[in-house]
Parts: structure tokens; sequence; C-alpha cells
């Protein structure tokens, strides 16, 4: 096989959430990037996912905001039930009253369109498909990747959005991320004619196990079951038709209307997923970045969904990289700089990235842990005070950590 090699200022690992809003990012400040994929075309698994106010702040600033919010209804409320005790527990609305009305933008957004929205706005050939990374060397400041199919690329900056078994993340000093022990059912239903359904997340909670049933547009109806799996069910694994007959039985005491949309979810929609999720001390003590090498996304935060932020953040990630990088990249500098003095400048930018979303990344992951840790709990004295205490406090925990503004492609 003849070995080709490619230099390249901007490598991207990954064609994501994270690396392609990056990559999105860089090209509205006129920078240009290479995404390396490793798959054969953008990878949609998952259906759907919440986009929060602090997501569509990151949209808005890669220029894609407007186009999705045409395609999904924007949410007015998350609705909590306890299927313990038959009784909502918390009803949280997404409009504020008082001196200053103003509402909380929330969608649910279907994930291929959201791909597709980033990767469409970006220039023909940033999108590099089957190039999977096997191997990574430094040279000088230089690193050198081997990709499967013989192509050695030297590039100036690499950024892993390469996901939870992200090889960037594991040359940084990463570990695996750690399963939690629960995995995730998650299926889309989609109707002929209107659903019917109000623009609200419904959630419910039962003794070991949270689900959800969040409208997408008017014909798409996504939802989730989290648990934690016992010894017998093992055999689950694979196979679809168990899976869906598993969570209408947990389900049953779910209201008839809502109930139906899983019903009526197709096989080839419902997809089992381990959750996995980073220790905060790991970020605390860890290598965000290394000279010229750095994590986002699932790469950098891997996180359990029980605040629906995992996406949210991977946008952030991509807006605050791109800023920070166009400093760096800026054209005016790199005129007169010489190589060292960029290469200086490469490496202060990505250590202010670090900065920046370690701690947000640490809070996130740390709060979204412990939401879900108390919304699946399984002892009648948590489920009590779940259901009859703390709703409230954990439903408040959904708009607290989605307030954060990443801000925009351009610090002036």
């Amino acid at each position: 096989m003849e070995t080709k090699e490619v230099v390249e200022d901007i490598v991207i690992v990954g064609a994501g959430i994270a690396g392609l809003s990056t990559s999105l990012g860089l090209h509205r400040l006129g920078i240009r990037s290479l995404v390396l994929e490793s798959s054969d075309s953008l990878r949609i698994t998952g259906f759907a996912l919440s986009i929060w106010e602090n997501a569509w702040k990151a949209l808005d600033a890669v220029g894609v905001g407007d186009f999705l919010r045409q395609q999904h209804p924007q949410l007015n409320r998350v609705v909590t039930t306890s299927l313990v005790t038959g009784q909502q527990t918390s009803v949280m609305s997404f409009t504020e009253t008082g001196n200053q009305q103003r509402d909380r933008e929330i969608r649910c957004v279907k994930r291929k369109l959201l791909l597709e929205a980033l990767a469409n706005e970006l220039p023909s050939g940033t999108i590099r498909y089957l190039s999977k990374v096997v191997a990574l060397e430094e040279s000088g400041f230089y690193k050198i990747l081997h990709l499967a199919d013989g192509t050695t690329i030297k590039t100036k900056v690499l950024i892993g959005c390469d996901g939870v078994n992200s090889v960037v993340a594991k040359w940084l000093g990463f570990k695996n991320a750690s399963f939690t022990g629960r995995y995730s059912i998650r299926g889309c239903a989609e109707v002929q004619s209107n659903h019917g359904l109000e623009p609200r997340t419904m959630q419910f909670f039962g003794k070991g196990f949270r689900a959800g049933v969040i409208p997408c547009d008017e014909k798409a109806v996504y939802w989730f079951f989290t648990w934690t799996p016992k010894s017998h069910d093992k055999e689950l694994d694979d196979n679809p038709a168990k899976l869906k007959e598993y969570v209408l039985n947990k389900l049953e005491k779910m209201p008839s209307d809502i109930r139906y949309y899983i019903e009526k979810t197709e096989l080839d929609v419902i997809l089992l997923v381990p959750l996995r999720y980073r220790h905060p001390w790991e970020l605390m003590f860890g290598n965000i970045s290394k000279g010229n090498v750095c994590v986002g996304g699932d790469a950098l935060h891997p996180m359990t969904p029980d605040l629906g932020q995992g996406g949210c953040c991977a946008l952030e990630d991509g807006v605050v990289l791109a800023r920070f990088l166009g400093e760096a990249f800026s054209k005016h500098i790199k005129e007169k700089d010489e190589e060292d003095d960029q290469f200086k400048r490469i490496e202060e930018s990505l250590k202010k990235y670090a900065k920046e979303r370690r701690w947000r990344s640490i809070d996130v992951i740390a709060t979204a842990y412990m939401v879900g840790s108390i919304q699946q709990a399984e002892s009648k004295l948590v489920t009590f005070l779940r259901d009859n205490i703390l709703a409230a406090f954990l439903a408040s925990q959904y708009l607290k950590k989605s307030g954060y503004d990443c801000g925009k492609l351009n610090s002036s």
C-alpha cells in the first residue's frame, strides 16, 4: 500500500457534534480544518437529543440555529410523574415571569438533522470519511497521524473529538470512561399524521428506573428508558424485541396515550447504550490540552444523560475552542509570525480553552450523575424523598446548568 503524507494546520478527529461544531466555528473565522471520520458517513446513532438554551447560543454562534428552529417546536415545560405513587411530582415552566419575562429555549432535535446542518455548512472536502486513526506520534511540535488506509497526516493542531473511546484522550493520559452500571434504551416513533402531543418533556420515575417521552416535531416522538440491569436481564442485549417488551412491562403504569408511542416504535430504531462518564477528579488533574493537542465532546466529558447536557456541552466546546484557536491563527498575526511564535500561540490558546472548559465539565458531569442517581433510585427512602421533597430541586438543575453562555466566536 502506497503511503501518502498530507500536511494540515488543524486536524479534528471525529465528525460528531463537537468535531463538526469546532470545524464550522473555525470556518466562520476563515480558518480551514480537516475532520477525520472513521465511518463512511455521519454517525446518527441516538435518534434525538434535548437542545437547551446554552446550546442554542452555540448553534447561533456558528450560524445554524435558525435552520434547526424551523424544524423543531419549542417545548414549554417539563412535567415529572412518579410511577410509584401515580402522582405528578413537579411542573417546571420554561417561561419565567416577574420583572423580566423571558422564554427558556428548549427543543428536542433530531440528531441526523443537527449533524447535517453543521456538515452542510462546511466547505467540500472538509470531512474525510473512512479515515480511522491507528497511531499517533510526535515530530517536534508537529503531530503525525497514521491512518488505517496508509495515509500519514502531519498537523500543527490535533483536536480529539473521537468519543468515549478516544485515541487522542488516551494519548493525553486519560483513562477509558467509567461504566456507571446503568444502561439506556432509546427509540423514536414516527407516525403518519400529527401525534397531537403537547410540546413538553414528560419524565417518569419508578423504582430503579427513569423514562422520558419528548416530541421532536409534528410526527416524531423520542423516548428513553434508563435502568440498572440485573443478572437475568443479560438476555436483552442486542434483541430489540425483548428490549421493547421489557420497557413496556416496566412502564405499564404510564398513561396509555404516552405509552402508545413506545408501542408503535419500529424495532430497527430501538437502541441499547451503556452509560459512561468521566470521574470529575480525572478532569480536575488531567491534561485537557498538552502542547498542540486537546480534546472536546465525549472525548473530554462523557456524562450520564440525566440533564440532557452531553450534546449541549459538546456544542459549547466547539465555539470556545474555535474562538481561542482563531486568535492563534488570525491573519494579521500569521503574516508576521515565525513558526516558533505560532506554536507558542497555539499552545497558549489550547491552555485557555482547557481552563475555561475544565470546571464547566466537572460541574455538569457531577450534577448529572447526582440527579440520575436520585431519579433512578431503588431504595424506598430515596424514592420517597425524590417524589415528595426533592422533585422541584431536581427539576431546577436542568435550568441551572443550561444557563451557561459560551460566548460568540469573536472575543471582541
